[in-house]
């Protein structure tokens, strides 16, 4: 049983600043939540250690790099094998264009996300997964409009 990790008001003031600029100096998050920055800088490692914190990563735009298509795939597989889900699970992590990939409950069996320049490239990724992997159905929609889109995780439940 893992233990339950406990967070005060200053971690999760911590949290909500490197969630909205990972590259914030530490001086100015020590300023905004109300610490010195050694107990600050003391939280953030312990945030990292405990694997709350996972990475700091640079957010792209999409279209500046030529990914600016978003295209959702559903897929539903008459296999459910802990083989076929190997073989499918190791071959959607090598695409780089895959962006999520989850196993489903319900009508599908797994939603991928994917960002491409354009059909043409959905079309050869299409074509590459079958080559690596039997499915039985795709339903591939193309996002007309992105409504929102976010990394920041809500912090509001965290007791």
């Amino acid at each position: 049983m893992t233990a339950k990790i406990s967070l005060d008001s200053f971690d999760k003031q911590i949290l909500d600043c490197l969630q909205n600029d990972s590259d914030m100096p530490l001086a100015e998050i020590a300023k905004k939540v109300g610490l010195s920055t050694t107990p600050c800088w003391r939280r953030i490692n312990r945030l990292q250690e405990q694997g709350i914190i996972k990475s700091r990563v640079a957010l792209l735009d999409r279209k500046a790099v030529n990914a600016g298509v978003t295209v959702f795939v559903a897929v539903r597989t008459a296999q459910h094998s802990a083989q076929w889900l190997g073989r499918f699970a190791k071959a959607v992590s090598t695409f780089p264009e895959v962006m999520d990939c989850y196993r489903m409950s319900g009508e599908i069996d797994y939603l991928i996300r994917l960002a491409l320049p354009d059909i043409e490239a959905y079309d050869a990724f299409y074509k590459r997964l079958i080559a690596k992997v039997e499915l039985s159905d795709v339903t591939s929609m193309f996002a007309m409009e992105e409504i929102k889109s976010t990394t920041r995780l809500p912090l509001n439940y965290l007791p």
